[in-house]
């Protein structure tokens, strides 16, 4: 029987650096190489980001404002499904962010200028999609969904589903491949195997989400015996023959849980709770009897999400909580950012390929995971 790793079961060894100063690292990530077909006129533009987070589309995460905050920080946000076709339209439509929705890469890539300008990631300064990602199902109006989506500019879908590596993934995968071609990024998932991994790369998904039953309100694993530790999800997907790029999903608590998925191969990160709780997450924020402040976060596989949008529950693998409120989510963006930076420069690396190819992991004990805590809290 093979072991798992999870991200507690692993530190990153630290390594001789020459970096002076985290702004010398770049954390550029993209969802699509520049491609220019031979003998036509046939160009796609290089998608990149350079900040490899992505909000997670639940209805507690993202909409439009999370979207935009995502966009100023630099990352993406995918609009969750939840709601009428009329109302995510309207949470993708352009309107005041027409100009330069996403960053621009330079400005966050170097901001010291330090960076010398012949790095390869700043050809992709010159390109950028100017609306949000939006997330469709693969049953009911999601045909219908896509289209209009698509028609009213938004240009990355996300196929989002529990599990990923299914027949109706596959239609609907092949669907929007035919239907919008390379007009459309397509992102689809979830998956926790190599198998499921190749699947969706080879039926034509751009990125795939991995992960199963990692989330903190997620009780996939409890309730159906199945699921793999999200780490061990990525070693083994980076060392199969699919191609797509990787977003990591679930299990992720912190900026260290981030640094092991990107150095383990991921391409980006995708969060739910460390989003959460935010001014710009969707909902309202209340206070308790003491006065702390509050909001709602749930899975959406949840009792009171699924009530919300299908009017009854069934097949229960989530759970619904409060959070703390953390106010803006540009803080928490620009403390992970920082974080994230911090721990590369810990493995020498300057951008996200050399941490993959330089780091090296190592398998600590119970004790030690003690030991990694701020243990004096619990003496």
């Amino acid at each position: 029987m093979k072991t798992a790793l999870s991200f507690d079961d692993v530190l990153l060894v630290p390594k001789m650096s020459k970096i002076q100063s985290r702004s010398e690292v770049s954390l550029c990530s993209c969802l699509r190489e520049e491609y220019h077909e031979e003998d036509t006129d046939k160009k796609l533009p290089h998608v990149a980001f350079s900040l490899p987070i992505i909000s997670s589309p639940m209805d507690t995460v993202t909409g439009r404002d999370m979207a935009v905050a995502m966009s100023d920080a630099g990352g993406l946000g995918i609009v969750h499904r939840y709601c009428s076709i009329e109302e995510q339209v309207e949470m993708v439509k352009p309107k005041e962010l027409e100009e330069g929705f996403f960053r621009s890469l330079s400005k966050s890539m170097v901001p010291s200028g330090k960076l010398n300008p012949e790095h390869p990631w700043l050809s992709a300064t010159k390109y950028d999609i100017k609306h949000p990602a939006a997330a469709i199902g693969v049953t009911g109006d999601y045909m219908e969904r896509a289209q209009e989506l698509v028609s009213n500019g938004c240009s990355i879908l996300c196929v989002d589903v529990a599990h990923g590596h299914h027949i109706s993934v596959k239609k609907a995968v092949k669907y929007i491949k035919k239907k919008f071609d390379d007009r459309v990024i397509l992102i689809a998932g979830n998956v926790a195997t190599a198998g499921g991994y190749e699947a969706l790369s080879r039926w034509g998904a751009d990125a795939v989400r991995i992960g199963i039953g990692g989330g903190s309100i997620c009780s996939t694993r409890i309730q159906t015996g199945h699921g793999v530790p999200t780490l061990q999800s990525i070693m083994d997907c980076v060392d199969s023959e699919g191609d797509a790029y990787i977003i990591a999903d679930g299990g992720i608590r912190n900026s260290g849980d981030i640094v092991k998925a990107l150095a383990a191969g991921a391409d980006f990160v995708m969060l739910g709770s460390l989003l959460a709780g935010t001014d710009e997450s969707p909902g309202q924020v209340f206070s308790s009897s003491e006065g702390k402040k509050y909001k709602v976060y749930r899975g959406m596989a949840s009792v009171e999400a699924q009530v919300a949008w299908r009017g009854a529950a069934r097949s229960l693998e989530g759970v619904s909580t409060t959070i703390p409120y953390k106010g803006s989510v540009k803080k928490v963006l620009a403390d992970l950012e920082q974080n994230i930076r911090s721990g590369l420069s810990y493995s020498g690396a300057r951008d996200l390929e050399e941490l993959y190819q330089n780091c090296k992991f190592i398998k600590q004990t119970n004790a030690g995971m003690r030991e990694s805590s701020t243990h004096i809290l619990s003496r």
